[in-house]
C-alpha cells in the first residue's frame, strides 16, 4: 500500500471517532461496535503501515546504494564528468574533471564551463548551448587554468526534470592529445607509406617497363633468332633447314594424295668462284644477292627458293600439272641470270648449270634423297658443258652410286699406294734422239685394273686427293729422273714433264713443296717441266700468277697442254713465261687427211716461234705425221710411233737402248 493511501485512512479513522464521541448513549452499544470496527481498521491500518514503512526503508536504502553507485562512477569514472546548468554554470564535477581543466574539485563547482573552452570554439560551445541538442564526439580545445590548451572529445546530453523542463546539461569530457599524436603519427606514418607506396609503385612501374622492354626484346631476339634459324643470313631466302622442313611436307602430302606433283631444281652458279675471287669477296656477296632476287621472280608465292650455302641454291616447286612446269621455270631462271648484273661499277654475266628432280620419279620417303638426285643432275649439267639443266633418271642414280663407289676407292688407294708413274718419251724431231719423258700417272685398281687419269682425276680434283696424289707424283717422277741420270750417266735425259692440275695452285704451300721435292731427290730444277692446260691462262687469278712467277724465278719451265682444245688467247700466252705449247692431237691424228688442220697446226708452231716458244706434238701415231711436222719445223714430238707409255723398268730399258728416229 501507498504512504499517501495510508495517511488517507488514518485521517478517515479520527474523523470516524470524533463524530462517534459526540453521540447520545442510546447508541453507544451501536457505537461501541463501531468503534471496535474502526480501531480493527486502524490496526490493520498500522500494520500496513509499518510493512509500508519498511518497504520505504529498503527503497532507501536501494536508492542511497545506486546513489552511491553513481557517485562512485561519477568519481572514479576514467573521463571528465560534468553537470551544468541550462546556463552553463558547472553544478558538479569528477576528479577527472577537475584535473584536465587544471582546478580543484571544490572550487570548480559554481564556474563557468565556457572559461574552460579554448578561445576558437566559444562560438560553436554557446551554438550547443542554445540548440538543446544531443552532443556525440564533439572535438574542441579545452583549456585548463594553468596550461596550454588540449583537444578534447565532448558528449553532452540536456537533463530534463519529470516534467520536461530543461534543467541542464551533462557533459562527458576525454583528453584526445594521445589519440590525436597517434592519429597524427599514423597519419605522418601513412603519408609516409603513402611515398613509399608511390615511390615503391614508381620502381615497380619502371622495373615493370624494364621488364615489359626486356620482353619486347627477347621476343623481338627469338622472332629474329627463328628467323635466322630458317633463313639465310645473306640473301633472306630459306635456309637448309627451312627448305627441308617444306619439302617433308611436300613429300607427306603427297603420299595423302597420289594426284599431287612437285619438283625440287638444284642450282649452282657457273664460274661464280672466278667472279668471287678476281672482284672480291664483297661484289661476290652483291651477285648472290642480285641472284636471289632474280630466282625470286621466277616462282610463285606457294613456291619455296632457298640457299643451301656457298653458290648452291635450291627451289621447291608445289602442285605442278608435270615435269613442262619445272623445265619451264629452269628456262626462265636461265633467262633472268643471262641479263647482265652490275658489279662495282662494270657488268658481270653468270650462267647456271641446274638439275631437276620430279617427285613422280621416285618413291621418295626424305627430302634429302630428292636433294641428293637433283645434285646429281645438275652435276651431269655441269659435265655437259654447264648453262644447261638436265632431269634426273635413275641412269644418273647408278652413275652416282659409281661415283661414290670410286671416291671410297680412290682414298683407299691413296692409303694402299696403288698408284703408279708411266713414261712416254719426249723426242725432239731435229735429231730423233729421246730429249726426256713426260710423267703420266695411272691407277692399278684392284677390281677394275689400270686405270688412266680420265677415269679419277676430275673426282680427285673435286674431292681433294688431287693434293696428296700430285704430290706424290711429282715426286716420284723426280726421284726417278734423277736416279736414270745418276746410274746411266744419261745426260742426254734433258726434261721431265709432269702435270700440274690447275686445283693444286690453290695450296699456300706449292711452291715450298716443289722446292723441297727437287732438294729431296736432287734433281736440277732446270730439268723440271711443269705442265698447265689452258684453263689456268683463262681462270688466272693473282695467287696463280704469284706461283707462276715464283717457279720461273726458280728456274722451272713451264708448258701448255692440250693447246688448241681450250680458250686462252696470243696475250695471255704473252703475259705467262711458257717454255713449250703442247698441240693437241685431235689437231695432229686428223693433219693428214684434213688440209685445215694442217694450215692451223702451221699457225699454232708459227706463232709459237714469233713468241719464242718451243712446240711439241702429241698423238704422233704415223711417220708421215713425223715428216710432216718435221717439215713444219716442230721441234719436239710425243706418241705411239715412238713409243707407249712405258712403266719405270721398261722405261728404263728403253733409255739403255737409246733409239733414233
Amino acid at each position: 500500500m501507498k504512504v499517501d493511501g495510508f495517511s488517507e485512512q488514518i485521517e478517515k479513522l479520527r474523523s470516524d471517532i470524533q463524530r462517534l464521541s459526540k453521540c447520545d448513549t442510546t447508541k453507544l452499544n451501536s457505537q461501541q461496535e463501531m468503534i471496535t470496527e474502526a480501531f480493527e481498521k486502524l490496526n490493520t491500518a498500522m500494520e500496513e503501515l509499518l510493512i509500508a514503512s519498511e518497504e520505504l526503508e529498503l527503497t532507501r536504502a536501494t536508492v542511497e546504494k545506486e546513489r552511491q553507485r553513481y557517485q562512485d562512477l561519477f568519481e572514479f569514472a576514467p573521463d571528465g564528468y560534468l553537470v551544468t546548468d541550462t546556463k552553463g554554470i558547472i553544478q558538479e564535477a569528477n576528479h577527472v574533471a577537475a584535473t584536465l581543466l587544471g582546478v580543484q574539485q571544490k572550487h570548480l563547482v559554481s564556474k563557468p564551463l565556457i572559461l574552460f573552452i579554448a578561445q576558437q570554439n566559444h562560438q560553436s560551445f554557446s551554438f550547443q548551448i542554445n540548440n538543446l541538442q544531443e552532443i556525440l564526439n564533439w572535438e574542441i580545445h579545452l583549456q585548463p587554468l594553468r596550461g596550454t590548451p588540449f583537444p578534447a572529445s565532448v558528449k553532452a546530453s540536456v537533463v530534463y526534470d519529470i516534467q520536461g523542463k530543461h534543467l541542464g546539461w551533462r557533459w562527458l569530457l576525454c583528453n584526445i592529445s594521445e589519440r590525436k599524436q597517434a592519429e597524427e603519427m599514423l597519419h605522418r606514418a601513412y603519408s609516409e607509406l603513402e611515398i613509399r607506396v608511390a615511390e615503391r609503385t614508381a620502381e615497380l612501374v619502371k622495373t615493370n617497363q624494364k621488364l615489359l622492354n626486356e620482353i619486347t626484346e627477347r621476343e623481338r631476339v627469338e622472332s629474329q633468332l627463328l628467323h635466322l634459324a630458317f633463313h639465310d643470313v645473306l640473301t633472306g631466302l630459306a635456309n637448309r633447314s627451312a627448305f627441308i622442313n617444306r619439302l617433308r611436307h611436300a613429300i607427306n602430302y603427297s603420299k595423302r594424295h597420289s594426284d599431287y606433283l612437285y619438283a625440287v631444281l638444284f642450282i649452282d652458279l657457273d664460274r661464280f668462284k672466278v667472279i668471287n675471287d678476281s672482284l672480291g669477296h664483297l661484289n661476290g656477296d652483291q651477285l648472290l644477292l642480285a641472284i636471289a632476287s632474280r630466282l625470286e621472280i621466277c616462282v610463285r608465292s606457294i613456291d619455296t627458293a632457298a640457299r643451301l650455302g656457298g653458290d648452291e641454291f635450291t627451289i621447291l616447286l608445289e602442285g605442278i600439272q608435270d615435269v613442262t612446269d619445272a623445265i619451264t621455270v629452269a628456262e626462265r631462271i636461265q633467262k633472268e641470270l643471262a641479263l647482265p648484273i652490275e658489279l662495282g661499277g662494270q657488268e658481270v654475266f653468270i650462267t647456271a648449270s641446274i638439275g631437276i628432280t620430279l617427285s613422280s620419279t621416285v618413291d621418295y620417303k626424305h627430302p634429302e634423297e630428292l636433294l641428293r638426285d637433283a645434285d646429281t643432275a645438275m652435276y651431269r649439267a655441269k659435265v655437259l658443258g654447264r648453262a644447261r639443266y638436265e632431269l634426273f633418271n635413275s641412269d644418273m642414280y647408278a652413275n652416282a652410286l659409281a661415283r661414290l663407289q670410286l671416291e671410297i676407292d680412290l682414298r683407299r688407294a691413296v692409303e694402299r699406294e696403288e698408284f703408279q708413274v708411266f713414261y712416254q718419251p719426249i723426242v725432239s724431231l731435229t735429231s730423233g734422239s729421246i730429249l726426256g719423258f713426260e710423267a703420266l700417272l695411272r691407277w692399278q685398281h684392284p677390281e677394275r685394273g689400270l686405270l688412266n687419269p680420265a677415269d679419277f682425276i676430275s673426282l680427285a680434283e673435286e674431292t681433294g686427293l688431287i693434293f696428296s696424289i700430285g704430290k706424290w707424283a711429282l715426286h716420284e717422277a723426280c726421284r726417278q729422273v734423277q736416279a736414270w741420270r745418276v746410274c746411266h750417266h744419261s745426260n742426254f735425259l734433258e726434261k721431265i714433264s709432269v702435270n700440274l692440275s690447275v686445283k693444286q695452285f690453290s695450296q699456300p704451300d706449292l711452291i715450298e713443296q716443289i722446292g723441297q721435292i727437287l732438294h729431296s731427290t736432287g734433281l736440277d730444277a732446270g730439268t723440271l717441266v711443269l705442265e698447265i692446260t689452258e684453263s689456268v691462262i683463262v681462270e688466272n687469278g693473282n695467287q696463280v700468277t704469284t706461283a707462276i712467277l715464283q717457279l720461273q724465278e726458280m728456274g722451272i719451265e713451264l708448258s701448255i697442254d692440250d693447246f688448241g682444245t681450250g680458250y686462252s688467247s696470243v696475250g695471255g700466252l704473252y703475259n705467262f713465261p711458257i717454255s713449250v705449247l703442247k698441240i693437241d692431237r685431235s689437231f695432229i691424228s686428223l693433219m693428214g687427211s684434213n688440209s685445215k688442220n694442217l694450215e692451223i697446226i702451221e699457225i699454232i708452231i708459227t706463232l709459237a716461234h714469233k713468241l719464242g716458244v718451243d712446240v711439241l706434238a702429241e698423238g704422233i701415231e704415223t711417220k708421215e705425221q713425223l715428216l710432216l711436222l718435221r717439215k713444219l719445223n716442230c721441234q719436239y714430238g710425243q706418241g705411239h710411233f715412238f713409243s707407249v707409255p712405258l712403266n719405270s723398268s721398261a722405261a728404263e730399258a728403253l733409255i739403255m737402248e737409246n733409239p733414233q728416229w
